[in-house]
């Protein structure tokens, strides 16, 4: 069952136009097979149980698979419920050009790791940060400017953004 976070950051990114499925471990490769369109690239998403070997999906991708594909799939590292944002943390695998460069973005998120707002976002970040680990954004809906005059979204970044939580993980 939901927890109250999770269902409310099911409502944020409703308010994004962001679809969001909740599923399971054993129901995640169709899921997954749902929410991307092909070629897609990822990462490895680190959730124990969870892997994309059946997907249609190029693991670790070239810069041309990368320039050809149609959606990124990249772990997040939290998800923040007030807000419907993730957080995409960098990474040697290349988490920051897979979810950026292909117009689709698919994010994967444990449960576990939605949050109630940045606040907390940032408690669960401290030691990391401490450490100079790793960089982190967070992202919120699809890209989107002023800069032209106007809104326009998916110039820097995807237009089509979608997201997996997991449960139980």
């Amino acid at each position: 069952m939901p927890t109250e976070s999770t269902a409310t950051f099911e409502s944020s990114l409703r308010t994004l136009d962001v679809p969001c499925t909740v599923t399971t471990v054993n129901d995640f490769p169709d899921a997954l097979d749902a929410a991307i369109e092909a070629p897609a690239v990822g990462v490895p998403l680190d959730i124990d149980g969870i892997d994309m070997d059946d997907a249609d999906v190029m693991r670790l991708p070239s810069t041309g698979q990368l320039a050809d594909a149609k959606t990124g799939v990249t772990p997040a590292a939290l998800g923040v419920a007030a807000h419907g944002s993730l957080l995409l943390q960098s990474s040697a695998e290349g988490t920051e050009p897979v979810s950026l460069y292909p117009p689709r973005h698919v994010a994967v998120v444990r449960e576990s790791d939605i949050v109630p707002d940045v606040r907390d976002a940032l408690e669960r970040l401290d030691s990391e940060f401490d450490a100079g680990r790793r960089s982190a954004v967070f992202a919120t809906g699809v890209s989107a400017t002023g800069d032209m005059g106007a809104l326009v979204e998916g110039v820097h970044g995807p237009g089509d953004v979608r997201v997996i939580v997991v449960e139980g993980r």
